[in-house]
Protein backbone atom coordinates (compact mmCIF):
# COMPACT_ATOMS: atom_id res chain seq x y z
CA UNK A 1 0.00 0.00 0.00
CA UNK A 2 2.50 1.93 0.47
CA UNK A 3 4.54 2.19 -2.85
CA UNK A 4 0.97 2.67 -4.68
CA UNK A 5 0.61 6.06 -2.78
CA UNK A 6 4.41 6.82 -3.42
CA UNK A 7 3.57 5.54 -7.25
CA UNK A 8 0.49 7.88 -7.26
CA UNK A 9 1.93 10.92 -5.80
CA UNK A 10 4.94 10.86 -8.92
CA UNK A 11 2.35 10.90 -11.30
CA UNK A 12 0.29 13.99 -9.88
CA UNK A 13 2.65 16.43 -9.93
CA UNK A 14 2.07 18.94 -12.37
CA UNK A 15 4.95 19.86 -15.23
CA UNK A 16 6.99 17.77 -13.67
CA UNK A 17 8.56 16.53 -17.43
CA UNK A 18 8.91 20.62 -18.18
CA UNK A 19 11.30 21.52 -15.20
CA UNK A 20 14.62 22.96 -16.40
CA UNK A 21 17.88 19.98 -16.41
CA UNK A 22 19.89 22.34 -14.00
CA UNK A 23 21.48 22.39 -11.12
CA UNK A 24 19.93 24.61 -8.68
CA UNK A 25 21.58 27.46 -6.57
CA UNK A 26 24.92 26.18 -4.96
CA UNK A 27 25.16 22.81 -7.48
CA UNK A 28 29.21 22.46 -8.50
CA UNK A 29 29.82 23.54 -5.16
CA UNK A 30 31.16 20.99 -2.29
CA UNK A 31 28.48 20.36 0.29
CA UNK A 32 28.61 18.92 3.86
CA UNK A 33 28.79 15.10 3.26
CA UNK A 34 29.58 15.12 -0.32
CA UNK A 35 32.35 15.37 -2.82
CA UNK A 36 31.40 18.24 -4.56
CA UNK A 37 33.14 17.66 -8.27
CA UNK A 38 31.55 14.95 -9.34
CA UNK A 39 30.75 15.96 -13.17
CA UNK A 40 27.28 14.59 -13.25
CA UNK A 41 23.92 15.83 -11.71
CA UNK A 42 23.82 16.84 -8.60
CA UNK A 43 20.16 15.23 -9.01
CA UNK A 44 21.79 11.66 -9.44
CA UNK A 45 24.70 12.04 -7.13
CA UNK A 46 24.71 9.75 -4.79
CA UNK A 47 27.35 11.31 -2.79
CA UNK A 48 24.87 14.17 -2.25
CA UNK A 49 23.01 14.27 1.29
CA UNK A 50 19.04 15.03 0.55
CA UNK A 51 19.49 18.14 2.68
CA UNK A 52 21.82 20.01 -0.04
CA UNK A 53 18.97 19.49 -2.56
CA UNK A 54 15.59 20.86 -2.77
CA UNK A 55 12.91 18.98 -2.76
CA UNK A 56 10.35 18.92 -5.93
CA UNK A 57 7.43 20.63 -4.04
CA UNK A 58 9.89 23.65 -3.30
CA UNK A 59 11.34 24.11 -6.30
CA UNK A 60 7.79 24.05 -7.81
CA UNK A 61 6.70 26.39 -5.22
CA UNK A 62 9.90 28.92 -6.30
CA UNK A 63 8.16 28.46 -9.93
CA UNK A 64 5.14 29.38 -9.28
CA UNK A 65 6.18 32.57 -7.01
CA UNK A 66 7.99 33.45 -9.91
CA UNK A 67 5.72 33.18 -12.55
CA UNK A 68 3.26 35.63 -10.27
CA UNK A 69 6.01 38.19 -10.34
CA UNK A 70 6.19 38.14 -14.00
CA UNK A 71 2.81 38.09 -14.26
CA UNK A 72 2.36 41.21 -12.08
CA UNK A 73 5.52 43.16 -13.90
CA UNK A 74 4.04 42.35 -17.19
CA UNK A 75 -0.18 43.88 -15.85
CA UNK A 76 2.23 46.99 -15.04
CA UNK A 77 3.96 47.59 -18.02
CA UNK A 78 0.76 46.69 -19.91
CA UNK A 79 -0.92 49.56 -17.61
CA UNK A 80 2.08 52.26 -18.16
CA UNK A 81 1.14 51.68 -22.24
CA UNK A 82 -2.02 52.11 -21.93
CA UNK A 83 -1.61 55.50 -20.44
CA UNK A 84 0.97 56.64 -22.72
CA UNK A 85 -0.97 56.05 -25.49
CA UNK A 86 -3.91 57.77 -24.15
CA UNK A 87 -1.59 60.61 -23.61
CA UNK A 88 -0.61 61.11 -27.11
CA UNK A 89 -4.06 60.18 -28.09
CA UNK A 90 -5.20 63.49 -26.14
CA UNK A 91 -2.35 65.68 -27.35
CA UNK A 92 -3.17 64.81 -31.17
CA UNK A 93 -6.72 65.60 -30.70
CA UNK A 94 -6.00 68.95 -28.98
CA UNK A 95 -3.42 69.75 -32.36
CA UNK A 96 -6.15 68.91 -34.34
CA UNK A 97 -8.15 71.20 -32.74
CA UNK A 98 -5.94 74.38 -33.35
CA UNK A 99 -6.92 76.03 -36.48
CA UNK A 100 -3.72 76.19 -39.21
CA UNK A 101 -1.06 79.35 -38.90
CA UNK A 102 -2.52 81.86 -41.20
CA UNK A 103 -0.45 82.36 -44.62
CA UNK A 104 -0.29 83.88 -47.71
CA UNK A 105 -0.63 82.49 -50.95
CA UNK A 106 2.74 81.68 -52.44
CA UNK A 107 5.32 84.05 -54.56
CA UNK A 108 7.49 83.61 -57.99
CA UNK A 109 10.39 85.65 -58.78
CA UNK A 110 9.59 87.79 -62.07
CA UNK A 111 11.34 87.03 -64.99
CA UNK A 112 14.94 88.11 -65.44
CA UNK A 113 14.35 88.34 -61.70
CA UNK A 114 15.54 86.77 -58.00
CA UNK A 115 13.32 86.26 -55.43
CA UNK A 116 14.33 85.95 -51.40
CA UNK A 117 12.66 84.31 -49.07
CA UNK A 118 10.68 81.33 -48.66
CA UNK A 119 8.31 82.03 -45.91
CA UNK A 120 4.74 82.72 -46.80
CA UNK A 121 3.60 83.43 -42.71
CA UNK A 122 1.90 86.20 -41.04
CA UNK A 123 4.68 89.18 -40.88
CA UNK A 124 6.78 87.58 -42.81
CA UNK A 125 8.59 89.42 -45.69
CA UNK A 126 9.71 87.88 -49.36
CA UNK A 127 12.16 90.33 -51.00
CA UNK A 128 12.86 90.68 -55.39
CA UNK A 129 15.86 91.88 -56.97
CA UNK A 130 16.22 92.42 -60.63
CA UNK A 131 19.67 90.87 -63.15
CA UNK A 132 21.80 93.08 -64.53
CA UNK A 133 20.21 95.53 -67.11
CA UNK A 134 16.94 95.58 -65.76
CA UNK A 135 15.13 97.55 -63.26
CA UNK A 136 11.99 96.59 -60.75
CA UNK A 137 8.48 97.70 -61.24
CA UNK A 138 6.31 97.15 -58.08
CA UNK A 139 6.99 96.11 -54.85
CA UNK A 140 10.51 95.22 -54.15
CA UNK A 141 9.28 93.62 -50.87
CA UNK A 142 6.32 92.87 -49.86
CA UNK A 143 4.71 91.62 -46.11
CA UNK A 144 2.64 88.60 -45.31
CA UNK A 145 -0.90 89.76 -43.79
CA UNK A 146 -3.09 88.70 -41.34
CA UNK A 147 -5.84 88.49 -43.68
CA UNK A 148 -3.60 86.02 -45.70
CA UNK A 149 -2.62 88.73 -48.45
CA UNK A 150 0.26 90.26 -49.33
CA UNK A 151 1.39 93.81 -48.89
CA UNK A 152 2.33 96.14 -52.44
CA UNK A 153 1.77 95.09 -55.96
CA UNK A 154 3.24 92.40 -57.78
CA UNK A 155 6.59 93.21 -59.19
CA UNK A 156 8.24 92.70 -62.64
CA UNK A 157 11.30 93.45 -64.09
CA UNK A 158 11.66 95.93 -66.84
CA UNK A 159 14.65 95.93 -69.46
CA UNK A 160 16.60 99.57 -68.78
CA UNK A 161 16.08 101.69 -71.95
CA UNK A 162 19.19 103.68 -72.13
CA UNK A 163 16.78 106.17 -75.24
CA UNK A 164 14.15 106.42 -73.00
CA UNK A 165 15.83 109.49 -70.90
CA UNK A 166 16.72 111.03 -74.34
CA UNK A 167 20.12 111.64 -72.98
CA UNK A 168 21.41 113.25 -76.79
CA UNK A 169 21.58 116.51 -76.98
CA UNK A 170 21.06 119.70 -79.63
CA UNK A 171 19.34 116.95 -81.98
CA UNK A 172 21.20 114.19 -81.68
CA UNK A 173 19.65 110.53 -82.31
CA UNK A 174 19.64 107.89 -79.91
CA UNK A 175 20.76 104.52 -80.99
CA UNK A 176 20.13 101.33 -77.99
CA UNK A 177 23.07 98.98 -78.12
CA UNK A 178 23.78 95.77 -75.81
CA UNK A 179 24.29 97.62 -72.21
CA UNK A 180 24.60 101.03 -73.58
CA UNK A 181 23.88 103.62 -76.13
CA UNK A 182 25.01 106.18 -78.44
CA UNK A 183 24.20 109.66 -80.38
CA UNK A 184 24.57 110.31 -83.43
CA UNK A 185 24.93 113.94 -83.56
CA UNK A 186 24.38 116.41 -86.47
CA UNK A 187 27.40 117.23 -88.57
CA UNK A 188 28.32 120.89 -86.37
CA UNK A 189 27.70 119.04 -82.74
CA UNK A 190 30.10 116.10 -81.37
CA UNK A 191 30.42 114.69 -78.18
CA UNK A 192 29.18 110.95 -76.10
CA UNK A 193 25.72 112.84 -76.28
CA UNK A 194 26.17 116.08 -78.94
CA UNK A 195 26.80 118.28 -76.16
CA UNK A 196 29.53 120.09 -77.79
CA UNK A 197 29.85 122.34 -81.06
CA UNK A 198 32.28 120.73 -83.36
CA UNK A 199 35.14 122.74 -84.22
CA UNK A 200 35.51 124.11 -87.60
CA UNK A 201 38.69 126.49 -86.85
CA UNK A 202 41.88 126.36 -84.28
CA UNK A 203 40.20 128.21 -80.90
CA UNK A 204 41.52 131.26 -80.28
CA UNK A 205 44.67 130.58 -77.34
CA UNK A 206 45.95 132.61 -74.31
CA UNK A 207 48.99 131.81 -72.86
CA UNK A 208 47.99 130.27 -68.67
CA UNK A 209 48.90 132.93 -65.69
CA UNK A 210 51.47 129.77 -64.96
CA UNK A 211 54.07 129.33 -67.62
CA UNK A 212 54.34 126.30 -66.53
CA UNK A 213 51.45 125.13 -68.37
CA UNK A 214 52.23 126.68 -71.77
CA UNK A 215 55.25 126.47 -74.00
CA UNK A 216 56.67 126.94 -76.81
CA UNK A 217 56.44 124.59 -79.87
CA UNK A 218 59.09 122.79 -81.45
CA UNK A 219 59.77 123.72 -85.10
CA UNK A 220 61.51 122.90 -88.38
CA UNK A 221 61.37 123.85 -91.23
CA UNK A 222 61.03 120.98 -93.90
CA UNK A 223 61.28 122.36 -97.68
CA UNK A 224 58.98 125.47 -97.94
CA UNK A 225 56.76 124.83 -95.01
CA UNK A 226 57.47 124.69 -91.26
CA UNK A 227 56.28 121.93 -89.27
CA UNK A 228 55.85 122.46 -85.31
CA UNK A 229 55.16 119.98 -82.73
CA UNK A 230 54.68 120.04 -78.88
CA UNK A 231 55.81 117.50 -76.03
CA UNK A 232 53.87 114.92 -74.65
CA UNK A 233 50.68 115.90 -72.96
CA UNK A 234 50.55 119.75 -75.22
CA UNK A 235 48.30 121.18 -77.81
CA UNK A 236 48.88 123.17 -80.66
CA UNK A 237 46.85 126.35 -79.77
CA UNK A 238 46.81 129.14 -82.56
CA UNK A 239 47.87 129.34 -86.23
CA UNK A 240 51.23 127.36 -87.13
CA UNK A 241 52.65 131.28 -87.49
CA UNK A 242 51.76 132.22 -83.32
CA UNK A 243 51.07 129.06 -82.24
CA UNK A 244 51.80 128.14 -78.80
CA UNK A 245 51.82 124.64 -76.39
CA UNK A 246 49.12 124.97 -74.18
CA UNK A 247 48.87 121.93 -71.46
CA UNK A 248 46.21 119.41 -72.47
CA UNK A 249 44.03 119.30 -68.73
CA UNK A 250 43.20 115.32 -69.20
CA UNK A 251 40.92 115.46 -65.90
CA UNK A 252 38.89 117.33 -67.73
CA UNK A 253 38.83 115.53 -70.69
CA UNK A 254 38.35 112.78 -69.83
CA UNK A 255 35.37 113.35 -67.49
CA UNK A 256 33.65 115.41 -70.27
CA UNK A 257 34.14 112.61 -72.98
CA UNK A 258 33.01 109.89 -70.68
CA UNK A 259 36.39 107.96 -71.07
CA UNK A 260 38.08 105.79 -68.78
CA UNK A 261 37.98 107.17 -65.24
CA UNK A 262 41.55 108.50 -64.53
CA UNK A 263 41.41 108.31 -60.72
CA UNK A 264 39.42 106.36 -58.51
CA UNK A 265 38.72 109.87 -56.36
CA UNK A 266 40.00 113.62 -57.50
CA UNK A 267 42.20 114.18 -60.60
CA UNK A 268 44.56 117.09 -60.31
CA UNK A 269 45.56 118.75 -63.37
CA UNK A 270 49.65 119.05 -64.03
CA UNK A 271 52.04 120.70 -66.63
CA UNK A 272 52.14 118.16 -69.53
CA UNK A 273 50.34 115.17 -67.25
CA UNK A 274 47.95 114.45 -64.06
CA UNK A 275 48.03 113.04 -60.72
CA UNK A 276 45.44 111.44 -58.39
CA UNK A 277 44.59 112.25 -54.52
CA UNK A 278 42.70 110.03 -51.89
CA UNK A 279 40.35 111.73 -49.33
CA UNK A 280 41.87 112.14 -45.81
CA UNK A 281 41.92 108.25 -44.42
CA UNK A 282 42.85 106.48 -47.52
CA UNK A 283 46.52 106.08 -49.19
CA UNK A 284 46.97 106.16 -52.67
CA UNK A 285 48.41 102.86 -54.14
CA UNK A 286 50.86 102.14 -56.23
CA UNK A 287 49.38 101.91 -59.65
CA UNK A 288 48.66 105.49 -58.87
CA UNK A 289 45.17 105.75 -59.23
CA UNK A 290 43.73 103.62 -56.68
CA UNK A 291 42.49 104.30 -53.69
CA UNK A 292 43.38 102.09 -50.04
CA UNK A 293 41.44 102.46 -46.42
CA UNK A 294 44.18 102.98 -43.74
CA UNK A 295 43.42 100.77 -40.85
CA UNK A 296 43.42 103.71 -37.86
CA UNK A 297 42.46 100.48 -34.88
CA UNK A 298 45.51 98.11 -36.35
CA UNK A 299 47.96 101.49 -36.44
CA UNK A 300 46.95 102.44 -33.12
CA UNK A 301 45.88 105.61 -34.50
CA UNK A 302 42.68 105.51 -32.67
CA UNK A 303 41.83 107.74 -29.62
CA UNK A 304 39.28 105.05 -28.00
CA UNK A 305 39.11 105.19 -24.39
CA UNK A 306 39.66 101.76 -22.18
CA UNK A 307 37.00 99.40 -22.01
CA UNK A 308 35.77 100.36 -25.61
CA UNK A 309 36.80 98.91 -29.02
CA UNK A 310 37.75 99.99 -31.99
CA UNK A 311 35.86 99.36 -35.67
CA UNK A 312 38.14 100.50 -38.62
CA UNK A 313 35.57 102.14 -41.33
CA UNK A 314 35.89 103.27 -44.36
CA UNK A 315 38.31 106.88 -44.06
CA UNK A 316 37.97 106.22 -40.65
CA UNK A 317 37.05 104.50 -37.10
CA UNK A 318 34.66 104.21 -34.80
CA UNK A 319 34.51 103.85 -30.69
CA UNK A 320 32.23 101.24 -29.75
CA UNK A 321 30.72 99.55 -26.49
CA UNK A 322 28.10 96.82 -26.87
CA UNK A 323 25.94 96.36 -23.91
CA UNK A 324 24.01 93.63 -22.65
CA UNK A 325 20.19 94.41 -22.23
CA UNK A 326 19.07 95.24 -18.59
CA UNK A 327 17.19 92.41 -16.80
CA UNK A 328 13.93 92.05 -17.35
CA UNK A 329 12.01 90.13 -14.77
CA UNK A 330 13.28 86.41 -14.95
CA UNK A 331 15.65 87.45 -17.91
CA UNK A 332 19.56 88.82 -17.23
CA UNK A 333 22.24 88.77 -19.29
CA UNK A 334 26.14 88.28 -18.36
CA UNK A 335 29.33 89.78 -20.31
CA UNK A 336 31.80 86.89 -21.96
CA UNK A 337 33.48 88.58 -23.92
CA UNK A 338 33.64 92.75 -25.72
CA UNK A 339 31.35 91.55 -28.19
CA UNK A 340 29.36 88.98 -26.83
CA UNK A 341 26.42 88.98 -23.81
CA UNK A 342 25.48 84.99 -22.77
CA UNK A 343 21.63 84.65 -20.98
CA UNK A 344 21.71 83.54 -17.24
CA UNK A 345 19.94 80.07 -16.22
CA UNK A 346 16.21 80.80 -16.01
CA UNK A 347 13.78 79.04 -13.57
CA UNK A 348 12.13 76.01 -14.89
CA UNK A 349 8.97 77.23 -15.04
CA UNK A 350 9.93 80.50 -16.76
CA UNK A 351 8.23 80.31 -20.45
CA UNK A 352 9.54 84.05 -21.31
CA UNK A 353 12.94 83.01 -20.16
CA UNK A 354 13.41 79.95 -22.17
CA UNK A 355 12.01 82.06 -25.35
CA UNK A 356 14.59 84.92 -25.18
CA UNK A 357 17.84 84.70 -26.65
CA UNK A 358 20.03 81.95 -25.03
CA UNK A 359 23.02 84.12 -26.68
CA UNK A 360 23.35 87.97 -28.24
CA UNK A 361 26.27 89.15 -30.18
CA UNK A 362 27.37 91.75 -31.88
CA UNK A 363 29.07 92.79 -35.35
CA UNK A 364 30.50 96.21 -36.92
CA UNK A 365 30.61 95.77 -40.93
CA UNK A 366 32.35 98.19 -43.28
CA UNK A 367 30.87 98.84 -46.21
CA UNK A 368 31.70 100.72 -49.39
CA UNK A 369 28.82 102.69 -50.87
CA UNK A 370 26.94 101.99 -53.59
CA UNK A 371 28.35 98.18 -53.38
CA UNK A 372 26.95 95.90 -56.07
CA UNK A 373 24.01 93.87 -54.87
CA UNK A 374 22.55 91.36 -54.22
CA UNK A 375 25.78 90.30 -51.82
CA UNK A 376 26.13 88.23 -48.59
CA UNK A 377 26.90 90.04 -46.25
CA UNK A 378 27.05 87.71 -42.85
CA UNK A 379 27.20 84.33 -42.36
CA UNK A 380 25.21 82.39 -39.25
CA UNK A 381 25.77 78.46 -38.17
CA UNK A 382 25.13 76.75 -34.48
CA UNK A 383 28.50 76.83 -32.77
CA UNK A 384 27.72 73.13 -31.08
CA UNK A 385 26.31 69.69 -33.20
CA UNK A 386 23.01 68.70 -31.16
CA UNK A 387 19.83 70.60 -33.89
CA UNK A 388 18.50 68.71 -36.46
CA UNK A 389 16.37 71.85 -38.07
CA UNK A 390 17.44 76.10 -37.76
CA UNK A 391 15.30 78.51 -38.59
CA UNK A 392 16.58 82.05 -39.54
CA UNK A 393 14.79 85.41 -39.47
CA UNK A 394 15.14 89.45 -39.30
CA UNK A 395 14.16 90.16 -36.34
CA UNK A 396 14.50 94.43 -36.20
CA UNK A 397 16.71 97.06 -37.01
CA UNK A 398 16.99 100.06 -39.05
CA UNK A 399 17.46 98.83 -42.41
CA UNK A 400 13.89 97.17 -42.68
CA UNK A 401 13.87 96.36 -46.91
CA UNK A 402 17.56 96.41 -47.61
CA UNK A 403 18.20 93.03 -46.31
CA UNK A 404 16.73 89.51 -46.57
CA UNK A 405 17.82 86.10 -44.67
CA UNK A 406 18.44 82.86 -46.76
CA UNK A 407 19.64 79.34 -45.83
CA UNK A 408 23.32 78.87 -47.25
CA UNK A 409 23.37 75.38 -46.29
CA UNK A 410 21.70 72.70 -44.61
CA UNK A 411 22.97 74.07 -40.86
CA UNK A 412 23.35 77.89 -41.61
CA UNK A 413 22.10 80.78 -42.91
CA UNK A 414 23.23 84.08 -44.21
CA UNK A 415 22.12 88.11 -44.30
CA UNK A 416 21.85 89.12 -47.94
CA UNK A 417 21.83 93.07 -49.48
CA UNK A 418 19.32 93.93 -51.37
CA UNK A 419 20.17 96.97 -53.17
CA UNK A 420 23.33 98.77 -52.77
CA UNK A 421 23.61 102.14 -50.16
CA UNK A 422 24.43 105.74 -50.72
CA UNK A 423 26.87 106.59 -47.94
CA UNK A 424 27.67 108.01 -45.27
CA UNK A 425 25.13 106.26 -43.51
CA UNK A 426 25.31 103.87 -40.75
CA UNK A 427 22.19 101.12 -41.19
CA UNK A 428 20.94 98.45 -37.86
CA UNK A 429 19.71 94.71 -38.56
CA UNK A 430 18.75 92.12 -35.74
CA UNK A 431 19.26 88.42 -37.18
CA UNK A 432 18.38 85.78 -35.01
CA UNK A 433 18.57 82.29 -35.66
CA UNK A 434 16.24 79.59 -33.50
CA UNK A 435 17.61 75.72 -32.86
CA UNK A 436 14.98 73.26 -33.22
CA UNK A 437 15.02 69.26 -31.89
CA UNK A 438 12.39 67.27 -33.29
CA UNK A 439 10.46 70.25 -34.31
CA UNK A 440 11.03 71.05 -30.35
CA UNK A 441 11.81 74.87 -29.69
CA UNK A 442 15.21 74.55 -28.06
CA UNK A 443 17.29 78.14 -28.52
CA UNK A 444 17.65 81.52 -30.08
CA UNK A 445 20.53 82.99 -30.76
CA UNK A 446 20.54 87.12 -31.89
CA UNK A 447 23.17 88.49 -34.18
CA UNK A 448 23.00 92.57 -33.76
CA UNK A 449 24.91 93.79 -36.93
CA UNK A 450 25.80 97.96 -37.48
CA UNK A 451 27.00 98.58 -40.67
CA UNK A 452 28.44 101.81 -41.63
CA UNK A 453 28.62 102.76 -44.94
CA UNK A 454 31.55 104.98 -46.70
CA UNK A 455 30.81 107.91 -48.24
CA UNK A 456 33.23 106.63 -51.01
CA UNK A 457 32.92 103.53 -53.12
CA UNK A 458 35.74 102.35 -52.35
Amino acid sequence: MRRERQSQGAQGTPDAAELPHQPPPGAGRGAPGGSGSTGGSPWLSPSLSPQSCLSRQQLLAAIRQMQQLLKGQETRFSEGLRAVRSRLSSIHASLAKEPPAPSCPALQAPADGRKFGSKYLVDHEVHFACAPGFRLLGSSTRTCQANGSWTGQEPRCAEISECSSSPCQNGGTCQEGLGHFECLCPPQWAGTSCQYRAQTAPPGWSVSDDPAFSRQPRCAQLAQSQQCSCDPGFQMSGTASNGICQDLDECEVYQQEGGPRLCAHACINTPGSFRCSCPAGYVLLGDGKSCEDIDECSLSQDNCTSGSSCINTGGGFQCVTPECPPAAGNISYVKTSPFRCERNPCPMESRSCHQAPKTISFHYLPLPSKARAPVPLFRMAPGRPGPDSLRFGIAGGSGRGHFAVRRSERHAGELLLLHGLQGPRTLHVDVDMAEYLDRAFQAKHLSKITLFVSAYEF
